[in-house]
């Protein structure tokens, strides 16, 4: 049996080793690993504890969901900036229906259409898709900035509202009613609340996204017996009849507003209602879903990052759009320390925790102390927020660096992973890597400018939410 080296090894590879760790009895040994990822350890420290039990950041293991919403949950888990990128070479895995991981929610979720992000780029129907939701973003590219102007500014009246009749703000909430909107404006040229969705957009989403990501997630509830919440949420898939009704209330008004898109997309070999619902799982799973974390980890760190942190980037983001004469995408890319920001805060937080894929054939896959064989049919499973904090690469890893990416610090960015690729890479119609990467950074950059066109300092009291982290407004002072 011939084995071919990874495109994440290095000419002179480390030494072939045994892959650590094992799957334990079968069923048990799934349930064991599942019941120690969601209660006993929790996911950091149920991958750490066994990167320092094998000495090795590549081994074995039962990923969750499984046994029974996954037809298999034995994964091989790598962890490092070496080895991790193996995920991204769509020449050597496959990522068919492994988008949410080693389950996939059904298909009644999506008007029965497997959409574009459960697509293998060696599907034909990939290509047309990827190809469709990236001819939309490159259409509406000189739209971001107005549209988002135009959502945000309701966003800060809402925090002040609150803030000044409860003494805090949640921002979460407030943030998420203003990303639908704002999605929502931008692909159907329309507001929301102008459509029958009205003001319930977001929250139909929501319960729509936790309905696929149930098995992924624990509630937390003291209430709730973890045996009981194990058995509701990781047993069974959830049923998609509860949030029909929801999901089709918002795509009926985004396939009513969006018709010139959907348009174009027959024109593209695309039939209208596949469109449509490749689009709302775009908007509302990939988009949606992503800034319901990207904006509250965001604000956190730099909630968090104190005064003299503002104060630069206020400093910074009011000179260049004074010399610009406006808010400008030109301007942005003038901002360096503004870019940082957004840039370490996603590789410390990334919006999605998980990539995986299917080895297409025999491998070996290097990590940065070891090389290791992988069988043609198994899986891959790669945890973000362990191999973004690669202490080999990264110096104070667990800490949030705002300088990290400036100057020759940019040079690190090849190592941030948050978007299904590489920061210095770009998607394209044949490859796995977030359609919307670049328009991702700049609504980021976008919120941190708007916050210091308006205000000087704020504070923040952080926690944790189902998806991501959720961030209070202490308080906001006015730009003077």
């Amino acid at each position: 049996m011939s084995y071919e080296k990874s495109s994440s090894s290095s000419d002179n590879i480390p030494p072939l080793r045994e892959i650590p760790g094992s799957y334990g009895l079968p069923f048990f040994g799934a349930i064991k690993d599942r019941l120690d990822y969601f209660y006993r350890q929790g996911p950091d420290e149920f991958y750490k504890a066994r990167i320092k039990k094998y000495n090795s950041t590549v081994f074995r293991v039962n990923s969750p969901p499984g046994p029974f919403n996954a037809k298999d949950s034995r994964v091989v888990v790598v962890l490092d900036a070496a080895s991790f990128p193996i995920l991204f070479d769509t020449s050597k895995v496959e990522k068919k229906n492994v988008f949410t991981g080693t389950y996939m929610p059904s298909t009644h979720f999506t008007g029965g259409y497997r959409v574009c992000s459960y697509l293998d780029p060696s599907e034909p129907k990939h290509e047309i898709l990827k190809g469709f939701i990236l001819s939309l973003l490159d259409r509406v590219h000189k739209e971001l900035i107005p549209t988002f102007r135009s959502s945000v500014s309701q966003l800060f009246v809402d925090l002040e509202t609150e803030l000044s009749s409860k003494g805090e703000a949640n921002f979460n909430p407030i943030s998420d009613k203003m990303s639908f909107d704002f999605l929502f404006r931008l692909f159907a040229n329309k507001s929301s609340y102008d459509t029958d969705v009205g003001g319930d957009g977001n929250k139909n989403l929501d319960k729509w996204l936790l309905f696929q990501l149930a098995p992924l997630a624990t509630l937390g509830l003291k209430f709730l017996p973890n045996c009981l919440e194990d058995l509701l949420l990781h047993t069974f898939p959830l049923p998609s009849f509860v949030v029909k009704s929801g999901y089709e209330k918002v795509h009926d008004a985004l396939d009513e507003a969006a018709g010139s898109l959907l348009d174009d997309a027959q024109n593209k070999g695309l039939t209208r209602d596949e469109a449509s619902h490749n689009i709302l799982f775009f908007t509302g799973f990939n988009s949606y879903g992503g800034y319901k974390v990207v904006f509250p980890a965001l604000l956190k760190y730099v909630g968090t990052g104190g005064v003299d942190l503002h104060r630069r980037l206020a400093d910074e983001i009011r000179t260049v759009v004074k010399e610009e004469g406006g808010v400008t995408l030109s301007g942005l890319n003038k901002m360096s320390l503004t870019k940082s920001v957004v840039w370490e805060a996603l590789r410390i937080e990334p919006p999605v925790a998980f990539q995986y894929g299917k080895a297409k054939e025999d491998l070996i896959i290097s990590s940065h102390d070891a090389s290791f064989k992988i069988k043609k049919g198994e899986m891959l499973c790669g945890y973000q927020p362990i191999a973004t904090r690669d202490p080999k690469v990264f110096a104070n890893p667990e800490e949030f660096v705002p300088d990290r990416f400036l100057g020759d610090g940019e040079k690190l960015l090849k190592y941030v992973y948050w978007s299904n690729g590489r920061e210095t890479d770009d998607p394209t119609a044949n490859n796995k890597q977030c359609p919307a990467k670049n328009m991702v950074v700049t609504l980021a950059m976008m919120m941190v400018v708007e916050f210091f066109l308006r205000y000087d300092t704020f504070s923040v009291e952080v926690g944790t939410l189902l998806l991501g982290s959720s961030v209070t407004f202490k308080s906001l002072t006015k730009a003077t």
